[in-house]
């Protein structure tokens, strides 16, 4: 039997103790510097007046969060196909949000709500960038049941049989959510944690010992004396081995800081289907659970490394419709540690098939003197330069040159190597990186505007640029071959006119 929205409703009763926790969080922050003083200078401050000002305040937020919890009413306006919510203490809001401009619903629990027994439902659409309405405290049932009524944009057939119809879709949600067709294993979030952000484990390391050089050059300048006296006990080679021995330490626990979070964040993920679109649920500590609506994905990111392909894994992103760049960040939903099967499996769904590659299209070899002169050429001169006209001693660290050198051609080759642009009739996927290959997807109908430019140099050369405009961020390629995009270009916007396709 489901439940029923028509009538306004209020959160879960034990939801005052959420509004509680929620409500002296916002006073804590609020006043801070006045607590830090209490802290510092509890001698000096009169007890009594202490303690009864703390029995004031912890009461001023119970009636608080009575308050909240009493006048927040949510209920579903079938009428004119908006979810209402009014909530306020002293001053009243009324929030409607038209149904079919919802885009996501999210089911989320923190730590205090896993404690409590209740979860969070946001409800988010793509013209803003907050969640137009959240309900803190609510049980898991009927936020399922409500995420539901909230994302169902089918109209309902008026045939003799509607109820029966809809008793069999409830049967069918609730074996579909107790049987993941996809569940990650804790072994494959151990092989995530171990084998990605490599980029940032080096940038901590070379941070690391940047610093630790600098203080030991420090201490080696304001103690001589000290270092003729004890210089003849240490041995260089017990130096270099020190040295070896910490930078493998160092990474090690790097590796085993990115485990500890790739597990809290992901744990016991599973997918399910739901009538055509993916739940998916995760998290140790604050668990999330969000559905994914094919129709509504934006762009599908499917990255792997040389590490991940040996040990059969790989990372699913999709974006969905964002207002904005740090929206797009946070709202990026990862699928991590999914096997070719799974990553088929999920395709299947969001595509009904799985996207092909078709025409490739690669940059012109300009693209790579360019990235070359930028990421070489620039910095070198500026080494040069500063070297021979302000800093002479920059010289001593000219052994990290050829190293510099070395990895930063590579990495600008293989960036290279892997640029590639594929059309299909029903695909576009955009293939780039160095260590970690991506392939971004997207169908042309999702496209919402396309750049094209050339600069004046590159038209004897027929190469120019394009970047394709989506609800969840732009796909740009560089010095392609400027004829064969402007005939794509046009196939592309003939598409856009012509669809019909529901992705709001």
């Amino acid at each position: 039997m489901g439940a029923d929205f028509s009538q306004p409703q209020r959160q879960s009763s034990i939801g005052i103790l959420v509004m509680f926790f929620y409500t002296l969080q916002q006073y804590a922050r609020a006043l801070w510097p006045m607590i830090v003083i209490w802290i510092f200078k509890f001698d000096e401050v009169n007890k009594l007046y202490f303690f009864l000002g703390m029995i004031a305040v912890f009461v001023s937020i119970g009636v608080i969060s009575y308050l909240k919890y009493l006048n927040f009413t949510f209920f579903l306006d079938s009428e004119n196909e908006e979810f209402i919510i009014t909530e306020g203490v002293f001053n009243k809001t009324k929030t409607s949000i038209q149904l079919r401009k919802i885009q996501q619903v999210n089911i989320n629990q923190s730590f205090i709500q896993k404690l409590i027994g209740v979860y969070e439902l946001d409800v988010d659409t793509a013209g803003s960038n907050k969640k137009e309405g959240t309900i803190k405290a609510i049980s898991h049932e009927l936020a399922l049941e409500l995420k539901f009524r909230l994302l169902e944009n089918e109209e309902l057939k008026t045939t003799i049989g509607t109820e029966t119809i809809a008793l069999e879709e409830t049967e069918q949600k609730l074996f579909e959510a107790a049987h993941p067709f996809i569940k990650i294993s804790f072994l494959s979030l151990l092989k995530v944690g171990i084998t990605s952000n490599y980029g940032r484990s080096i940038a901590l390391l070379v941070i690391f010992f940047t610093t630790i050089y600098e203080n030991f050059q420090n201490f080696g300048d304001e103690s001589k004396v000290y270092e003729e006296k004890v210089g003849s006990y240490i041995d260089k080679n017990l130096v270099l081995q020190t040295i070896l021995t910490s930078i493998v330490l160092l990474f090690v626990v790097v590796l085993v800081v990115n485990v500890i979070r790739t597990v809290f964040k992901y744990y016991d993920y599973k997918i399910t289907r739901q009538k055509g679109s993916l739940l998916l649920s995760f998290g140790l500590l604050n668990t999330k659970s969000t559905i994914i609506k094919p129709e509504k994905v934006q762009i599908t990111t499917v990255k792997r490394n040389y590490f991940q392909k040996k040990m059969g894994i790989l990372e699913l992103k999709i974006k969905q419709a964002t207002s904005g760049e740090k929206e797009e960040r946070k709202s990026i939903i990862e699928i991590p540690g999914c096997s070719e099967a799974e990553r088929d499996s999920i395709l299947r769904l969001l595509f009904h098939k799985i996207p092909e590659k078709g025409l490739m299209l690669q940059p012109n070899f300009r693209k790579l003197i360019f990235s070359v002169f930028i990421s070489i050429g620039l910095p070198l001169f500026g080494f040069l330069g500063i070297g021979y006209w302000l800093e002479p001693i920059i010289f001593e660290y000219s052994y990290m040159v050829p190293v510099y050198l070395v990895v930063i051609g590579l990495i600008q080759y293989f960036r290279f190597k892997n640029n590639r642009l594929f059309i299909h009739e029903n695909f576009i996927i955009k293939q780039s990186g160095a260590w970690d290959i991506s392939n971004d997807i997207i169908e042309p109908s999702k496209i919402q505007a396309i750049t094209t430019s050339q600069l004046f140099w590159h038209k004897k050369l027929n190469i120019g640029s394009i970047t394709l405009h989506t609800a969840g961020g732009n796909i740009a390629f560089q010095l392609a071959n400027y004829s064969i995009v402007k005939q794509q270009v046009n196939l592309w916007l003939y598409e856009i006119e012509t669809s019909d396709s529901n992705w709001m």
